[in-house]
């Protein structure tokens, strides 16, 4: 068992889910919500404070401001708390509300932001809100983790190479595209290995614009977004897979009755793996991995609660879907 002293220094790498058998195709889940802060984005939160504290930017009197949908939010509020930083989260309505209760709870403080902004949605204004705070105090540090580089540097680091130790031969690897930090990360990666063999493949949900498509309302936190990122470089991306949110809610509840309870942005990639591998490997026995930003409790209220799903998608939301030609004949 490690031994620690403070909440960032344990992150479960080694841990992948094999969903052949529940949706009919080889793919491996890594998990990435067994940490202190609950998600992915204790790394991209570590990688960039550090970086901060090494360039003199935070010191004693810095105020941690930044911009999140919910899951960088919580990491900044673990670290902040282990180090002593105050630290502001500006989310969104549409953040849960428990992930809001927890930031508080470990000292933090949250400003909700009520209203999108015309051009850029929630995010636009929640960047708006940023921006024009950092201009009354120069104390307020913004970390900014869409243009940050240290965001996409902790999962070249990481990340990506965790991948390949458990699977020297992959050939497909699926990531969701958020602040795109953990795609772009893992994308440089692999696209930098002398022949590597690995197409990478984007997933985001219908509404977001970081892929070219046009603006829509989104209603889960996590992936997507109203401001195209700085971090994204088409260049690295194979191939990308749009998700409607209802197709996310319903592999939630598949991963669910599996006994993973997994979060929204799980369900988004896990659909848009399965998708692409129907449509571009069906029948054939690849070594392809997914990435698990995070785990599902934060979801109780929403993604799953009937009542709330059937409000915002409809009676019928909760049906299951048909697995897209799934084929598992011939798979070991």
């Amino acid at each position: 068992m490690p031994i620690i002293t403070t909440p960032q220094e344990f992150n479960e790498e080694d841990l992948f889910v094999d969903l052949r058998e529940m949706f009919g195709y080889p793919l491996y889940l890594k998990c990435e919500g067994f940490n202190f802060a609950g998600s992915v984005k204790l790394k991209a939160a570590a990688s960039m404070i550090e970086a901060a504290e090494r360039g003199g930017l935070l010191g004693p009197e810095s105020i941690l401001v930044e911009s999140s949908s919910g899951n960088l939010g919580m990491a900044l509020s673990v670290i902040a708390a282990a180090k002593g930083y105050r630290f502001i989260c500006v989310v969104d309505s549409r953040t849960n509300l428990s992930t809001r209760q927890v930031i508080e709870s470990l000292g933090s403080e949250v400003h909700v932001i009520t209203e999108p902004s015309v051009t850029g949605g929630f995010l636009g204004a929640r960047l708006d809100f940023v921006r024009g705070l950092c201009t009354t105090d120069p104390r307020y540090v913004w970390l900014n983790q869409h243009a940050n580089q240290n965001n996409w540097k902790a999962h070249y680091r990481t990340t990506a190479p965790a991948i390949e130790k458990q699977f020297p031969h992959l050939e497909v690897l699926f990531v969701g595209a958020g602040t795109t930090g953990t795609l772009m990360g893992c994308a440089r990666y692999f696209k930098e290995q002398p022949n590597s063999p690995v197409t990478v493949v984007g997933i985001d949900s219908v509404g977001s614009v970081t892929f070219g498509a046009p603006a829509g309302p989104r209603m889960i936190p996590g992936l997507g977004a109203g401001v195209r990122p700085a971090l994204f470089d088409q260049r690295y991306i194979d191939d990308m897979v749009l998700v409607p949110e209802i197709e996310t809610i319903r592999t939630c509840h598949t991963l669910a009755r599996g006994g993973f309870l997994f979060g929204g942005s799980t369900g988004t990639v896990v659909n848009g793996a399965v998708k692409w591998l129907a449509e571009h490997r069906p029948g054939q026995d690849v070594t392809a991995v997914a990435i698990s930003p995070d785990l599902g409790d934060r979801y109780l209220d929403t993604i799953y609660r009937p009542t709330w799903v059937r409000d915002v998608y409809g009676l019928d939301a909760l049906e299951p879907a048909p697995r897209p030609g799934a084929v598992t004949s011939g798979v070991h």
